[in-house]
């Protein structure tokens, strides 16, 4: 059961098709793979497990997945894509498929020239992504097309969310809002890491989430100073800390919250502050969150409130990134961005220091919807926690 429905898939396709009439590309090839299923997911609503591949999509006629054979019943399955090839570099290395039908790019490059006629001009989506050995191949089995980058051109057709895409997101972050309270409640002295992030987890998944954007995090004490941490088997213990954060998908969209939690229940007054900081940051940024202003813009006034509070050296991230496919996608809205805020963008705000010598990481985190009436809560339940004292 694919997780993309059929008019999205297509009209996808159509887009893709334009980028093509536009660059006078005669195939694009898109790269994917576990960790980078984002423009791969966007045509098929699929990724592999274990292997890695390529959706091909020729100027007519129909597109193909390019693979290894342990994932081709799977695509025939779940993929809105469905015809298969299958090539030893997406393989798992060394496996053996006596029963499967493998090629390589010189008799792909064969089959395409009969089928569409003479292949000049290639569009790679993903290409820096790409394993060495799987870009020599294509380089080797396309000898005499000229290969072009479109990535850029690519990934900017998944900035601003169809109305389908932006139902998928607004489920997500209502899963999230059901894990954020199993793993707030969990919190005590004397529970591991592991526990609280397997409450907010079974949450998601029993109301049918399909995956998550990152692996759960929650960091205890010094060990949220590791930015991005996994739950572990460390003990919470009272007067620490803890950072978490949950991005549940729904058809491959996913949803985020982010909070920082005291295991003994009530904050220190050093703690109080610790959050203050956090929620003004949040608030200064949400507040900029207004149609035509640029990342640089946005980011601006919070990155200011944290120099004037001495935090700037402990800043690793940005304050606003858009959310989708991944967690986390361009465009990212920092201090040097000039991407622009647009009706139909689904973004982040992502407060956040690490390496602080008293209170570690700190993270807090929500949606919102941006429409040409401004931005609207994805989680009001976490935009009122985040922004209130």
């Amino acid at each position: 059961m694919a997780y993309l429905n059929k008019a999205e898939s297509e009209s996808r396709i159509a887009r893709v098709k334009e980028i093509m009439k536009s660059k006078d590309l005669d195939v694009v090839l898109v790269y994917y793979d576990e960790f980078n299923i984002g423009n791969g997911w966007y045509l098929t609503g699929w990724c592999p497990q274990f292997e890695s591949g390529a959706v091909l999509i020729p100027r007519s006629g129909n597109p193909l997945i390019l693979g290894g054979p342990e994932s081709e019943p799977f695509a025939k399955l779940d993929s809105m894509i469905t015809e298969t090839r299958n090539f030893p570099v997406f393989m798992v290395p060394d496996e053996e498929y006596p029963n499967a039908t493998i090629i390589d790019f010189p008799q792909l490059f064969t089959e395409l020239n009969a089928e569409f006629g003479n292949v000049k001009k290639v569009g790679l989506v993903g290409a820096e992504r790409m394993p060495a050995g799987g870009y020599m191949q294509i380089v080797e089995g396309f000898k005499g097309v000229d290969l072009v980058d479109v990535t850029s051109d690519y990934v900017q057709l998944r900035y601003i969310k169809s109305p389908w895409e932006r139902l998928q997101i607004e489920a997500a972050f209502k899963l999230a809002d059901y894990a954020y309270d199993a793993m707030k409640n969990k919190i005590t002295s004397g529970v591991s890491e592991i526990e609280v992030a397997a409450v907010g987890e079974f949450e998601v998944r029993s109301r049918g989430a399909s995956g998550f954007g990152f692996t759960t995090i929650v960091g205890s004490g010094k060990r949220s100073n590791a930015v991005v941490p996994t739950a572990s088997s460390k003990i919470l213990q009272d007067g620490e800390l803890v950072m978490l954060g949950i991005a549940p998908k729904v058809n491959g969209y996913a949803g985020v919250v982010g909070d920082v939690i005291p295991v003994s229940g009530e904050y220190s007054t050093s703690q109080l502050d610790c959050i203050r900081y956090l929620k003004d940051a949040f608030r200064l940024t949400r507040e900029q969150l207004i149609l035509g202003k640029t990342g640089k813009e946005i980011d601006a006034p919070a990155r200011k409130y944290f120099e004037k509070h001495n935090l700037s050296k402990y800043l690793v991230c940005p304050f606003v990134h858009t959310i989708g496919l991944h967690e986390a996608e361009s465009p990212f809205f920092g201090p040097n961005s000039s991407d622009v805020l647009k009706p139909g963008m689904m973004v982040c705000v992502d407060v956040s220091f690490f390496g602080h010598p008293e209170f570690n990481g700190v993270r807090i985190e929500t949606g919102y919807k941006i429409t040409e009436e401004g931005a609207i809560p994805l989680s009001e339940k976490m935009d009122k926690i985040l922004t209130e004292y």
